[in-house]
């Protein structure tokens, strides 16, 4: 069974100790830095790559983009995992954020496709570039999934407070 289905309906994101681990690790900020930083580089390379399938000009300016993309996913991917380490006691698959991790790890392989595509010569330019709209479509849901986490976390910590002053 799937952890999540295994958690009552009316338990929060984070438990009390949980929510203090979070808001004490540094890790936190770094996600919260390399997160937007790394929506930002996304859609400049979505731009270039967009460019590049239109027009046929800026294909090194958009593998550039997409390689500097996939280096930001394996930084905050890294980070994200001992932020999860120190939330929640697990690298990987914490029952708040198991679904968000599971497509995190389609993220991920369709964004090292894209690298060993580069590197070997198994795809033309264009090809590469649909490669790229597909790991780019991913990290756009993946995006989503935690967007909407975020915001359950902001009302959850909100509820908590104004249960805490009723």
């Amino acid at each position: 069974m799937h952890p999540e289905r295994q958690r009552p309906a009316s338990r929060p994101l984070y438990t009390p100790e949980e929510r203090v681990r979070r808001d004490a690790t540094v890790w936190t900020l770094v996600q919260g830095i390399l997160a937007p930083v790394q929506f930002l580089v996304f859609l400049v390379s979505l731009g270039l790559v967009l460019r590049f399938l239109a027009t046929g000009e800026g294909q090194s300016a958009a593998t550039v983009s997409v390689v500097i993309k996939t280096l930001a996913l394996y930084t905050i991917m890294v980070t994200g995992c001992i932020w999860e380490k120190v939330v929640f006691g697990r690298y990987l698959f914490a029952p708040a954020f198991y679904w968000e991790d599971v497509f995190s790890m389609l993220v991920l392989a369709l964004h090292t496709a894209y690298l060993l595509a580069l590197l070997t010569g198994a795809l033309d330019a264009r090809g590469l570039m649909w490669l790229a709209l597909a790991a780019y479509a991913a990290y756009v849901v993946n995006a989503g999934q935690f967007i909407y986490k975020l915001r359950m976390a902001r009302l959850q910590g909100h509820a908590g407070i104004v249960a805490v002053h009723a």
